[in-house]
């Protein structure tokens, strides 16, 4: 499995197979803290080969610099996927996106969004959180 595509976005959507992505970003600016992000999403695109066949367990989580995760209660975020290409298929390709509302952040700093497959870290993608002050932010 490839993960082509694993990033933090405002909005994205799955158009006819087509993944849209709209407003990717890495940084989120705050003057306090703890701040809440109202929305964004994740927007992943999977290229997936007949050796991924079968049932697999895809993981989400959102962890600050210690690895701790922004919601204990409910990261990570773990769903099936199951895998099954038509017959003759060299590869096939997938969206996937997760929206996320409310995200509240304690602090400053480099958090993740880890993606893994079986249990397994496929892939990370960095987000940063800065506090600025007055006409900065």
């Amino acid at each position: 499995m490839d993960i082509q595509v694993a990033v933090l976005c405002d909005y994205a959507a799955d158009y006819q197979g087509k993944l849209c992505v709209q407003g990717a970003f890495d940084t989120l600016f705050a003057r306090q803290f703890p701040v809440i992000h109202p929305a964004c999403a994740l927007a992943l695109r999977l290229c997936l080969t007949p050796e991924d066949s079968g049932d697999h367990k895809l993981g989400i989580s959102i962890v600050d610099e210690d690895g701790t995760p922004l919601d204990k209660e409910r990261m990570p975020i773990v769903g099936d996927l199951k895998v099954a290409l038509p017959e003759g298929a060299s590869f096939l390709t997938r969206n996937l996106i997760m929206n996320f509302q409310g995200l509240r952040f304690d602090k400053v700093g480099t958090y993740a969004i880890n993606i893994t497959l079986d249990g397994e870290l496929v892939a990370s993608t960095p987000l940063r959180l800065v506090m600025v002050q007055g006409e900065q932010a």
